[in-house]
């Protein structure tokens, strides 16, 4: 829980774009010190010098959040600049989908290494740092937020690699805020799921490393693709609505934080299924069309 955002420091993976970049955005207005983490160094560089424009303190580095050492070296230089961080928002993501046996040993290092990995180097670099400074300073405050999704509640069909990341980012978060509540009353976690908002997140091979190459994408892949495209393309609510979800849900230490409430009728319906041991339900009840033509496709 943070009450007063006016001179503490906040630390943003995927900050040039989505909600990093909003965030990022929220925080300078709130007066915060910002630093500004990316892969994408011309990204990066304008939301510096839009935020710098502004009067805001930041440091900004190109950082592989899947990389320890990017990572720790990137943990040392904001100790140095700043002291511990009071907001850490392990916010970097990356989208993929197509049946589950489809995706290569390269597209699960990816998904896996930026979404997940991504948050448990975040986790693993900065919460000794918060609370030690908690240790040090009763007045302090310190939050990390994790960037899951709806997809880490639910498990839609054809985008498999994206939803075991983030059921696992959902289940580190949990256990994270529960740790965090056995030793220490001044550091607290939230986790982030977001539904269909429109971000850069469906363009996200833009940035995939050329260690990890991506192979001919497969039917399967191509029909996610278009509709994540559609989907993220007609969202309602907006990457700046969201942020201003999330320096709500820390103000009152609320861990789950949800662009779309309504969205929650699937999670109590696999919740249902799991409690009266039953068949997980259909995922396209709701609009059985969408269903059809999904399986028509993939069949064809």
């Amino acid at each position: 829980m943070i009450k007063n955002f006016k001179g503490k420091t906040a630390v943003l993976t995927g900050a040039g774009s989505g909600f990093g970049l909003e965030c990022a955005r929220l925080a300078g207005e709130l007066g915060m010190n910002v630093v500004l983490l990316d892969i994408q160094s011309d990204a990066l560089e304008a939301a510096q010098t839009e935020l710098n424009s502004k009067g805001v303190r930041t440091l900004a580095r190109r950082v592989d959040v899947s990389k320890a050492p990017d990572m720790e070296s990137l943990a040392r230089d904001v100790r140095e600049e700043f002291g511990a961080p009071h907001f850490v928002f392990n916010n970097a993501g990356v989208g993929a989908g197509g049946l589950i046996w489809e995706s290569s040993a390269q597209d699960w290092e990816w998904v896996l290494g930026v979404n997940l990995w991504g948050v448990i180097h975040g986790v693993r670099c900065f919460t000794p740092m918060m609370l030690e400074a908690a240790k040090a300073d009763p007045a302090y405050e310190g939050h990390i937020v994790n960037t899951a999704s709806m997809a880490g509640l639910l498990t839609p069909p054809n985008m498999g690699v994206y939803n075991v990341s983030k059921h696992a980012v959902v289940a580190l978060t949990e256990t994270l805020y529960q740790d965090l509540k056995l030793v220490s009353n001044q550091v607290s976690a939230s986790v982030l799921c977001p539904y269909f908002v429109p971000t850069g997140i469906s363009k996200s091979e833009r940035n995939r490393s050329s260690d990890l190459p991506v192979a001919e994408l497969t039917a399967s892949q191509r029909i996610s693709q278009a509709q994540t495209d559609r989907a993220v393309g007609s969202g309602k609510v907006s990457a700046a609505e969201v942020a201003q979800k999330v320096f709500d849900g820390i103000a009152n230490d609320q861990f789950y934080i949800f662009s779309h409430p309504k969205a929650l009728g699937n999670v109590a319906s696999r919740m249902e299924a799991i409690m009266n041991i039953q068949n997980p339900p259909d995922p396209f009840a709701e609009r059985p069309e969408i269903g059809e033509g999904l399986r028509a496709a993939l069949r064809a």
